[in-house]
């Protein structure tokens, strides 16, 4: 009989659980795989292990498969990347084998040795770790079944170059993915996202009511465009290595290009808006709404909110919120006009008017190069 656990303790046989359970959810992907890739896959080595099988009967192409199952990567030019990342290591490892095995002979402890010089070649070498791990898997199979078959590390290579050729022909022919919708939803989000931002900041401005609560929920909402732009950012660079060396890609250059221009814009954006959240929040008082000043300003976020929303929507990206969107013309026609402002207040009014115009010039300059909606 067991003693009953502490109170607010969980019992062994819980935590037990809990660890177990902790440790299946790291076995599982977040996501699936694509069906498609894992098609593409079987497709690939079925391919390399029947082209073997003619080219090199006496072998069972089992390198080949492995080399094919390996290589058709998330995009084409992954694909190409690692087909030359493990065609190197195969190579550089059966060298060693057989340098190892001209000076040494064929000693038990000679694999060994292989696998720390192989190691040692591929640092010196600087190779990825895919290359790395495979030069002494290579120069072991050499040295440990190479001896009792002729052959062996020149098949070796051979099955391993075919293998990762038809896994890079076969993901470049067979449907090669394009990660473009990942990036238009990032892209969208974070401009619809700085526009709710600047509606927040105007409406600290202009309304005494709940203010003081407000900035900080503003400040709040502002730093959180950091991560979202750095997944902006990320989804942006899967796009573009999605469509390296893929053949749909003139298909697809000018959304990618129109994502890379609207991004750059946008990260300008976060950093203006984040350093108009911070100054408000450090610089507010209760009598700023006093200000003619700051009641402008209010009105020019309020403009500029409007027409980022103008340009994710001519710029037809599907991940943005545009439902505030009342009007298609922009509303960004005249500079703001500003009135000497109180001495309190003219670090803060002077802060968020620099920042409002580098804002203001990066929305009217995407505007004017965007086109009009049909």
């Amino acid at each position: 009989m067991t003693s009953p656990s502490p109170a607010g303790r969980p019992s062994p046989r819980r935590r037990w659980t809990e660890i177990v359970a902790a440790q299946t959810r790291m076995l599982r992907a977040e996501r699936r795989t694509p069906i498609l890739q894992v098609l593409k896959t079987a497709v690939a080595a079925l391919a390399a292990w029947s082209v073997c099988i003619l080219l090199i009967p006496q072998q069972v192409p089992v390198f080949a498969a492995i080399a094919a199952i390996i290589v058709v990567q998330p995009s084409v030019n992954q694909s190409f990347a690692s087909a030359l990342q493990r065609s190197a290591g195969v190579i550089v490892g059966v060298l060693v084998a057989y340098f190892a095995a001209l000076v040494f002979g064929s000693p038990s402890w000679l694999i060994l040795v292989a696998i720390v010089a192989s190691l040692l070649v591929a640092w010196a070498l600087r190779f990825p770790q895919s290359s790395t791990v495979q030069v002494p898997i290579s120069a072991m199979l050499v040295l440990s079944i190479g001896s009792a078959t002729p052959g062996y590390a020149v098949d070796r290579i051979i099955e391993t170059v075919i293998g990762a050729i038809i896994g890079v022909v076969v993901n470049w022919l067979i449907v090669p993915p394009v990660s473009l919708q990942p990036a238009d939803d990032a892209v969208g989000r974070l401009g619809a996202e700085i526009a709710v931002v600047l509606e927040s900041l105007a409406r600290v401005l202009s309304s005494p009511d709940d203010a003081e609560r407000n900035r900080y929920q503003v400040l709040v909402e502002a730093r959180l465009l950091t991560p979202m732009r750095t997944k902006a950012t990320a989804a942006v660079d899967t796009a573009t290595e999605s469509l390296r060396f893929n053949p749909r890609r003139s298909a697809h250059r000018e959304s990618l290009e129109r994502d890379q221009e609207l991004l750059a814009m946008l990260s300008i954006l976060v950093t203006r808006v984040t350093g108009m959240a911070r100054a408000l929040n450090d610089h507010f008082d209760a009598t700023l709404h006093s200000e003619p000043t700051a009641a402008g300003i209010a009105e020019e976020l309020r403009r500029a909110a409007h027409d980022l929303r103008l340009v994710l929507a001519n710029a037809e990206i599907p991940g943005a919120d545009l439902e505030a969107l009342t009007d298609e013309l922009p509303a960004l026609t005249s500079p703001l006009r500003t009135l000497v402002p109180d001495p309190t207040h003219w670090v803060l009014l002077g802060s968020l008017l620099e920042d409002l115009r580098r804002v203001r010039e990066e929305i009217l300059a995407a505007v004017q190069d965007a086109p009009p909606r049909s």
